[in-house]
């Protein structure tokens, strides 16, 4: 029994050793703890918060009580036709997604100044599945909107280590 919990321990400590986490979870700086996201989009907010409540990163109710300040700006969906089939109906699409954004920290001191962030995906519409593909439409469009999230945390992460140097 003892040699049963001493081989569940070490494995424990080297999962956690190999820098293993939770799919959809992020490693964030102290500084970007309690972030208040400004102006985005309900699904771009919904995507926001979920991807901070899996980081265990507290998302500020407003910003007189965050940390971290993002604003966007110029939020914008575009969905673009790239082939028609012999029929006519569009066979390929093109989602295009993005925003500017800047940040700044509880007393409106510019961290980053603004940026452009754009996410694109393609993907073919299969007219025999039509119901199926309005949801692939939403869960590409979804993953877009993590992408863009984890782009922003990731620039928000060298801009912050710039500043504590």
């Amino acid at each position: 029994m003892f040699i049963k919990k001493i081989t569940i321990l070490l494995l424990a400590l080297l999962i956690s050793a190999c820098g293993y986490h939770l799919r959809g979870s992020i490693n964030l700086p102290a500084g970007l703890k309690n972030v208040y996201l400004e102006g985005g989009s309900p699904q771009l907010t919904k995507q926001f918060n979920s991807i901070m409540e899996a980081s265990s990163v507290p998302v500020a109710n407003s910003p007189d009580t965050a940390g971290m300040i993002v604003r966007i700006f110029n939020e914008n969906n575009q969905r673009r036709v790239l082939s028609l089939g012999s029929g006519g109906a569009a066979n390929d699409f093109e989602l295009d997604y993005g925003f500017d954004y800047e940040m700044t920290d509880a007393k409106n001191k510019v961290l980053m100044s603004r940026q452009t962030v754009t996410v694109k995906r393609e993907y073919f519409n299969n007219q025999q599945a039509i119901i199926a593909k309005d949801s692939e439409e939403l869960t590409i469009r979804n993953e877009m909107y993590q992408q863009a999230i984890r782009t922003v945390i990731n620039r928000a992460k060298i801009a912050l280590d710039a500043n504590l140097k």
